[in-house]
């Protein structure tokens, strides 16, 4: 089988196509013929050095969380059939500790992320896949398990009712985009920053009630706060704008965080943090029922996951350079079987 694999840290020139054996499924796996793989920032990452899973030593290194296919071949005990459409949760748990026993699983003390995506083959844990209807596109479907997946459950930890007005900063970017649309379709309102009008332009068509082009902080307080103070802030971002989505968000509000995009860290301003008895909340991916859950809004037609450009395998690495240069507007979503 074919693979984009990272050859060299550094930035997307560092993507190359190899070949490597067909994977084989053992005891309880299955092996996906995968039709599309969105990628995700937590990826580039990776490529350009920046996370520890990953070194020099562990190179070529395949990449890509988000697989959605058909099943290829499966092991004694799969959970599927060959042929099933499925779609990947890419959470990976002990289901040993109390948080796996209990819940949420996303707290699992030894929580990963499956990598290998980003081939024409992938081997996974067959109880991890959720059957895809039909009328659920694969490149749709692709764009679910991370940016969806992140910002409903970021919601969820808000909770995000209907009326409610939430701060999106940053709102152009995968998980923005989600949280604007899953607010639209829970009846709450968003207010959305992004340095690109055109990209906002396209975030009203989806339904954000109030844009904001800036990345000035002063300037978008004052145009948030015109509004009125959000209930909550859904901040993929970090760095400045954590401070931003206290000075914004209302008396006993909730500040939930994923990311670090705008940098790894923020101060804040602790007297008016604590006397407005705020709330800030970390958060990572979601739980496998949640995911189930984006896949019904989807076959309901409730929710039309953005997919912004698809590319063939051997594209993978202008995949991560839009990604990188901030032009893409919805997911990327490398499709293996496409012609370039």
């Amino acid at each position: 089988m074919r693979a984009a694999a990272f050859t060299d840290l550094g930035g997307p020139e560092g993507v190359e196509v190899i070949e490597r054996e067909d994977p084989e499924p053992d005891e309880g796996e299955a092996v996906v013929d995968v039709r599309a793989c969105s990628v995700n920032r937590h990826d580039l990452w990776i490529l350009e050095g920046e996370s520890p899973l990953v070194n020099e030593g562990s190179l070529p290194f395949v990449s890509g969380l988000d697989v959605a296919g058909t099943v290829a071949e499966t092991g004694d005990g799969a959970s599927v059939e060959e042929g099933d459409r499925v779609l990947l949760c890419p959470n990976q748990t002990c289901g040993e500790c109390e948080f796996c026993r209990e819940g949420p699983e996303n707290m699992c003390r030894s929580f990963m992320l499956y990598h290998g995506g980003l081939a024409e083959l992938a081997a996974v844990d067959s109880s991890r896949l959720i059957p895809l209807p039909d009328d659920v596109g694969f490149a749709e479907a692709a764009a679910l398990p991370t940016s969806y997946l992140t910002a409903w459950h970021m919601l969820r930890k808000a909770d995000v009712s209907a009326g409610d007005l939430v701060f999106v900063p940053g709102a152009t970017g995968g998980v923005g985009v989600a949280a604007v649309q899953l607010c639209d379709v829970i009846g709450a309102r968003t207010v959305g920053t992004s340095t690109s009008n055109e990209k906002l332009s396209r975030l009203s068509e989806l339904g954000c009630d109030h844009t904001v082009e800036s990345g000035d902080v002063d300037y978008i307080k004052t145009e948030v706060l015109s509004m009125g103070r959000a209930d909550a802030t859904i901040n993929h971002l970090a760095g400045e704008f954590t401070q931003l989505g206290l000075e914004v968000t209302k008396r006993g509000g909730t500040q939930v965080v994923c990311g670090r995009t705008a940098g790894a860290t923020s101060e804040i301003f602790a007297p008016k943090f604590f006397l407005q008895q705020q709330e800030i909340v970390g958060s990572t991916m979601g739980t496998q029922p949640e995911l189930e859950s984006l896949v019904g809004l989807v076959a309901d037609g409730a929710l039309e996951p953005v997919v912004g450009a698809t590319y063939a395998l051997n594209e993978t690495h202008e995949a991560f350079a839009d990604m990188d240069d901030r032009t893409a507007f919805g997911k990327l979503v490398v499709e293996p079987n496409q012609s370039a």
